[in-house]
């Protein structure tokens, strides 16, 4: 290490000072050196007319996987920090319980479990912390204690496993679910645009930041105005789903469950009837065969199921406190460009945490699911039956995106539908909607909001194979609208708004950004943005 390099893991002093406040009771309480969440778990700064710093306490640590191997994991904790020739004072085992403002105590929160080490003053430095820390999670995964951090998202699996749908709201691939700490109350929900990379920072220095992108409206309650997030100010953490979202995925879980059960309890049935043919032929016996596979495969697909929701929730049932994948660093206020094309302009940004997306990171790849099989989707790409397509369903089903659509490629398409006219199919991964095919308008639209701000948008219409299927709903916001031309996916636009009968929650126009347009934007602020990135 190099001695005269600025620490990497080091608190800044605001932190080093106020973190453990409270602990002591007559404010001498430890400074901080350093601690395993600061990616996933921001220390804000009080603000307000009367600001006051976080108060917390100490808690025991009771019925955890931890509580079963502590006398195991505990002395070879121990060794593993002697190996580093750290004089150390203490190790305990701990959770801190934050408390809230006079008169909200109900909203206090504990926090996960910790290893709280103890070392003498100026023993130790923060980036060699973060070595043991690294080392003693390890140690803690390979004894069954997963909860001590949250873990990462979910991977993405093949369509042989049977919990490849009902996972796809915890991976890091395009369309997950979003909502923010700001607008917990409101239920609030919207959905992943694109991930970006920094590459180098503002200032040109190099950077391995990622950042997610989605509209301003899905991560600010406040739109009118601009935010960027500034080093040691208050964070708004960014949530992968919301709790409406959330408790919609346990549902498929549990639905997917029972769907299988009733296959199980079918397959059971029927092999007892052909064991009791009077005729056990070639035929029954092969019948006896393939079914006996096929309830070995459903009895199989449970178990999965059923490990997926125990997993789901021990590991990610908090929001508070498991669910965090970020913090709003930029939005741009919502604007309409009237100087210029007169386009809608409603993107934020998101500093994705490492420590929850890099294992698991793929880049900008849109999982397309179970909704459609292959061929139904290749169908609703090539709207002339036999005719040419610019559709084929990819290997594993991730469709990556690879660029971006121009004017010119959204105004001559080379699809041609039933009636030999030009047209332009495109798809989107929502939060609501999941997986929908929609047909561009082919010429720009004009709208105008509820306050007479007139704007152009790229309209997409309905569409389906046998009837019309609705494109998008409300907490689709922030979805990419992409097209596929010669088997690559590009860029079309970022969905912001749509188009319903009154109250309706189903759009039968919805609109987008032109994707052009957008990455022009975020440019501005992230300059060395890089979009088509596949690894971290």
């Amino acid at each position: 290490m190099n001695p005269t390099s600025e620490p990497q893991y080091c608190p800044d002093e605001y932190e080093r000072l106020s973190y453990y406040n409270g602990i002591t009771g007559d404010g001498d309480h430890p400074e901080l050196v350093y601690r395993s969440d600061f990616l996933t778990t921001p220390f804000s700064r009080p603000i307000g007319r009367h600001p006051s710093i976080p108060v917390k306490s100490l808690r025991g640590v009771f019925d955890t996987p931890l509580n079963s191997v502590w006398d195991t994991v505990g002395p070879q904790i121990l060794n593993l920090i002697k190996a580093r020739e750290i004089r150390w004072s203490s190790v305990d085992p701990a959770r801190f319980f934050t408390h809230a403002q006079l008169g909200e105590e109900a909203k206090g929160t504990l926090g996960p479990v910790v290893i709280w080490v103890g070392v003498f003053p100026g023993s130790t430095s923060s980036d060699i912390a973060h070595e043991i820390s690294q080392d003693i999670l390890a140690l803690l995964l390979k004894n069954g204690v997963k909860d001590v951090v949250a873990p990462p998202l979910l991977r993405h699996v093949g369509s042989t496993n049977s919990t490849h749908y009902v996972r796809r709201i915890l991976t890091a691939l395009l369309g997950i679910p979003l909502a923010t700490e700001e607008m917990e109350e409101e239920d609030a929900e919207g959905t992943l645009t694109l991930w970006i990379h920094e590459d180098k920072d503002k200032h040109g220095n190099p950077s391995n930041k990622v950042y997610g992108v989605s509209n301003c409206h899905v991560l600010r309650k406040n739109t009118t105005v601009g935010y960027d997030h500034r080093g040691g100010a208050p964070t708004d953490h960014v949530r992968v789903c919301g709790m409406r979202r959330f408790q919609r995925g346990l549902d498929e879980i549990r639905k997917a469950i029972t769907d299988h059960d009733i296959l199980a309890e079918l397959w059971a049935r029927e092999i007892v009837q052909l064991q009791a043919n009077e005729v056990q032929d070639a035929e029954n016996v092969r019948e006896i065969r393939l079914t006996r596979g096929k309830l070995e495969d459903v009895n199989e697909a449970i178990a999965d199921l059923e490990g997926l929701y125990d997993e789901v929730m021990k590991d990610w049932s908090n929001i508070k406190l498991q669910r965090n994948i970020g913090y709003v660093q930029y939005a741009a206020a919502i604007t309409v460009d009237e100087g210029g094309p007169r386009y809608t302009s409603d993107w934020a940004a998101f500093s994705a945490a490492e420590a929850k997306v890099k294992a698991k990171f793929e880049g900008n790849i849109v999982d397309l699911g179970s909704k459609y099989s292959p061929q139904e989707l290749t169908d609703m790409f090539n709207p002339v039956s036999g005719g040419q397509t610019t559709f084929k369903f990819p290997e594993g089903r991730k469709l990556r995106i690879e660029g971006c659509a121009t004017e010119e490629d959204l105004a001559h398409p080379a699809v041609f539908d039933s009636e030999g006219q030009r047209c332009l199919i495109v798809g989107k991964d929502g939060n609501s909607t999941d997986l929908t095919v929609g047909r561009y308008a082919g010429l720009v639209s004009f709208t105008q909001n509820e306050v007479g701000i007139e704007s152009v948008e790229l309209g997409i219409y309905n569409s389906g194979v046998k009837t019309a299927e609705v494109f998008s709903a409300k907490g689709d916001s922030g979805s990419l609208v992409w097209h596929t031309t010669n088997g690559k996916a590009h860029i079309v636009g970022q969905l912001h708004s749509g188009l319903n009968k009154g109250g309706s929650t189903s759009n039968h126009v919805t609109y987008c950004t032109p994707g052009w347009y957008l990455l022009a934007q975020i440019k501005e602020r992230f300059k060395y943005a890089e979009f088509y990135r596949t690894t971290w």
